[in-house]
């Protein structure tokens, strides 16, 4: 078995109505953890309507976090969640990265070690 030193990614699905992050495990291609404002919870809570804002994003990433804690991955982690936001925006065709970077801040700011991969500059 090879084990992948960038273990953990961080995967983001983004629509005009939806978010859903998904920590995958790139050893086996397992989802970890999710979190999406596609559950009825968290859909409920959020004014999304037409579109979903930063603020839906930013709860996403809040929400992820708490299950990461919740299943003991959040320190668990090895080396901690990798995401390529650049990869990220231009693989969803994103015109403003605020949506990520909600996700991104509020997996920190919840104790999650997230690790920003840079391909070319500085993040």
């Amino acid at each position: 078995m090879v084990v992948v030193m960038k273990r953990f990614a961080l995967k983001l699905f983004i629509s005009l109505k939806y978010i859903t992050a998904n920590v995958v495990d790139r050893n086996n291609g397992k989802i970890v953890a999710t979190a999406s404002t596609v559950e009825h919870a968290l859909k409920s809570t959020l004014e999304c309507g037409r579109s979903c804002n930063a603020k839906a994003a930013m709860v996403v990433g809040e929400v992820l976090a708490r299950r990461l804690k919740v299943e003991g991955l959040d320190n668990g982690l090895g080396r901690g969640i990798h995401i390529d936001v650049d990869k990220e925006v231009e693989r969803k065709g994103l015109k403003s990265r605020t949506k990520v970077w909600a996700v991104v801040n509020a997996l920190k700011d919840n104790g999650v070690k997230v690790i920003l991969e840079d391909r070319d500059h500085d993040v």
